[in-house]
């Protein structure tokens, strides 16, 4: 049996992983990350961290294991925050879950719990490692989506490497939500009723308004209101989807009207409705584009406006990450996989090519909200077998 470090978050789902790792035999140690001290910026009730350490904690006395708290701010504040700013303050949409499980979960903290000696660390995550030992016999390792399609947390775990995946165990991934409440019921454990918890990973959930005005002042900009049927746009979208990739459209001031302004475009992202307040339209007013260097915020009115819709995405030469490398395609090669944009999203078609800019991802069909700075996974059946930073 295998010495197995948890990240107990306080939640059932990682509470249910440490009761299946103990009844399957393993030498179980429960650690809980504390990644923030700033409780300026969080709202109280909503997942303190205080509370989740003391919930951890009183799992781990329930199942009868070793228990510590680890605190990584400084490596979150460092690695997570600081590079959310920087995001936010060139105008990209950053997603510190998927940065956190990169660079906090499967590095700082599964160092540290190779310290004390452990074979694995585990997490409640909804997804799945197999393995496949080659001819050579070596041992490649597979990341898959959950059992639960309502759940799968694959997208979270985009970034990590193969070498992370081998020393990973996820011991609820085979399970559905609810499979996991009646486990945590029949195991008596003190979360088996918790609600789940929203927000920053290990953080909880954050005012996001007053965490970016923490570096990120407030600066009044205009908002451009651009039409439907916008005939300079209507001719971009009949160009070839990958002249559209590598030559995007970029609205300009005069091709809209000016309704209103707002804080700053760096606290706005594509897609957004909420936080415009802007009224009196027909319909809802959404983010289609930001101009960061001139402070605007170009919008259409619904949330089928063509300027809300994308042929394909670019990923900038280094932005790029294989989980499988054996299945990069060879450049002017197209491999065609299933992908998302966001967590849940349903699974569309696309062709990855790569060109001199970068990894190319042409869509089967137009996508709404690419997001500059967000993360594109990519499959192959129910595998992840690669991902990348929006540009």
């Amino acid at each position: 049996m295998a010495r197995v470090v948890v990240g107990l978050s306080g939640g059932v789902d990682s509470s249910v992983a440490a009761w299946l790792l103990k009844e399957a035999g393993h030498e179980v140690i429960g650690m809980f990350m504390r990644n923030w001290h700033d409780t300026s910026v969080t709202i109280s009730d909503e997942c303190p961290w205080i509370d989740d350490s003391n919930d951890a904690m009183r799992v781990a006395e329930h199942l009868g294991i070793p228990f510590q708290v680890i605190d990584l701010s400084e490596a979150y504040r460092e690695r997570i925050v600081d590079y959310m700013f920087s995001e936010y303050a060139a105008g990209r949409t950053p997603n510190p879950d998927v940065l956190c499980n990169r660079e906090i979960k499967f590095d700082v903290f599964l160092k540290a719990a190779l310290k004390l000696g452990a074979d694995y660390v585990a997490t409640g995550h909804y997804c799945r490692r197999t393995e496949t030992i080659l001819p050579d016999g070596s041992t490649q390792y597979h990341l898959l989506a959950g059992a639960d399609p309502n759940k799968d947390q694959s997208y979270f775990l985009c970034q990590i490497t193969e070498e992370q995946l081998a020393l990973a165990l996820f011991p609820i991934g085979h399970l559905k939500k609810p499979e996991v409440r009646v486990l945590a019921e029949k195991a008596g454990l003190p979360t088996a009723a918790k609600k789940d918890s929203q927000g920053l990973c290990f953080v909880g959930k954050v005012k996001l308004p007053v965490f970016l005005q923490q570096q990120l002042k407030p600066k009044e900009g205009r908002v451009i209101e651009v039409p439907a049927d916008h005939a300079g746009f209507a001719a971009f979208r009949k160009l070839p989807a990958e002249e559209q990739v590598l030559h995007p459209f970029r609205w300009k001031q005069e091709d809209g009207v000016d309704c209103g302004s707002h804080p700053g475009v760096h606290y706005f992202t594509i897609g957004q409705r909420k936080g415009l307040q802007i009224g009196g339209k027909p319909l809802p007013m959404f983010v289609l584009q930001s101009d960061i260097e001139r402070n605007i915020l170009y919008t259409g009115q619904g949330e089928e406006h063509p300027g809300m819709y994308a042929a394909g995405l670019l990923i900038r030469p280094g932005d790029d990450h294989w989980l499988r490398s054996d299945l990069r395609p060879e450049p002017g090669k197209t491999l065609r996989v299933a992908m998302r944009i966001r967590y849940r999203q349903a699974l569309f078609e696309a062709d990855l090519i790569y060109r001199n800019e970068g990894l190319i991802a042409l869509f089967y069909d137009p996508v709404k909200s690419i997001t500059p700075g967000q993360f594109a996974a990519w499959y192959l059946g129910d595998e992840l077998i690669g991902s990348g930073v929006i540009s």
